[in-house]
C-alpha cells in the first residue's frame, strides 16, 4: 500500500470545453493525501469542491492533469478499467442518498454486488456485515422512502462500504440531518478510520469541519486550492 493513496498533479476538470460558455469546474490542483488519514474539503457552493470530488472517486474523468489513486495512475483509462478499479477500492457516499426508492434497505445494498459475481450467500454475508456496522440490521426489510433521514444515510454508508474499499468519499454526509444523527454518522467514520480507511468528506457542517477526526482540511475557491491546513 503507498504511504500517498491520492496524488494530483495540475488537475483540471472543464465542462464545454472550448465552447463559448466553457467552466473550469477544477483548475490545477495538487494533493497529496496519506493513507488512513480523513481529509475534510471545503468551501461555498459552486467553488468545485463536489466537482473535484468527483474526479477523484472515479466517477468523471479530467480534461487535464494526471491523478494517480493507489499507486496507479488512473487518468486515461478506459470507463471500463475505470469502473473496475472503482467498484474494488472506492466507496461513494451521495449528498442525496441515491437510493432506489421503492426497494428495500437490503436490496439496495444487493445491487452494487450484483455484477461482482459474489453468489446469493456470498451477498447476505456481506450484506449482515455491513448493515451490523452502521447500526442498520434492524431495517433490512424496510422500503428505504420509509426511514428516516438518519437511517437512509446509514444505508447510504453502508452501501459505500459493501465492497469493503479501501478509499471512502462522502459529499456533504451530515446536511440532511439532525444533531444526533450527525454524531452518530462521525462515530461511524470514526470507526472507520481506526480500521485503516482513508476518508474524503465535502462539508458546510461545523461539526464535521472541527472534528478531531480530521487530518487535513482543504479550501476551494473558484476551482482553485485556497488553503491547506494539518491537523
Amino acid at each position: 500500500m503507498p504511504d500517498l493513496i491520492i496524488e494530483t498533479k495540475d488537475l483540471v476538470k472543464k465542462f464545454y470545453a472550448g465552447k463559448p460558455n466553457e467552466i473550469v469546474a477544477v483548475n490545477q490542483i495538487n494533493l497529496q493525501i496519506k493513507d488512513n488519514s480523513c481529509t475534510v474539503l471545503q468551501g461555498a457552493s459552486g467553488s468545485g469542491k463536489t466537482t473535484l470530488l468527483t474526479v477523484l472517486s472515479g466517477l468523471a474523468k479530467p480534461t487535464s492533469g494526471e491523478y494517480i489513486c493507489l499507486g496507479e495512475k488512473i487518468s486515461r483509462w478506459s470507463e471500463k478499467f475505470l469502473t473496475q478499479f472503482r467498484q474494488k477500492h472506492i466507496g461513494i457516499i451521495f449528498q442525496q442518498f441515491q437510493l432506489i426508492k421503492g426497494f428495500t434497505a437490503y436490496t439496495n445494498l444487493a445491487i452494487p454486488l450484483y455484477p461482482l459475481r459474489y453468489n446469493l450467500r456470498q451477498i447476505d454475508q456481506l450484506i449482515q456485515q455491513v448493515a451490523e456496522q452502521v447500526n442498520i440490521r434492524h431495517r433490512l426489510d424496510y422500503q428505504v422512502d420509509t426511514l428516516s433521514g438518519g437511517e437512509m444515510q446509514r444505508v447510504a454508508i453502508a452501501r459505500a462500504l459493501i465492497n469493503q474499499p479501501q478509499i471512502i468519499f462522502a459529499d456533504e454526509p451530515t446536511s440532511h440531518l439532525d444533531s444526533q444523527a450527525s454524531e452518530n454518522i462521525m462515530q461511524i467514520f470514526a470507526d472507520l478510520k481506526a480500521q485503516g480507511k482513508t476518508l474524503f468528506i465535502t462539508t458546510h457542517d461545523p461539526r464535521v469541519q472541527n472534528s478531531a477526526l480530521i487530518d487535513y482540511k482543504i479550501e476551494m475557491k473558484d476551482g482553485k486550492i485556497e488553503n491547506t491546513s494539518n491537523f
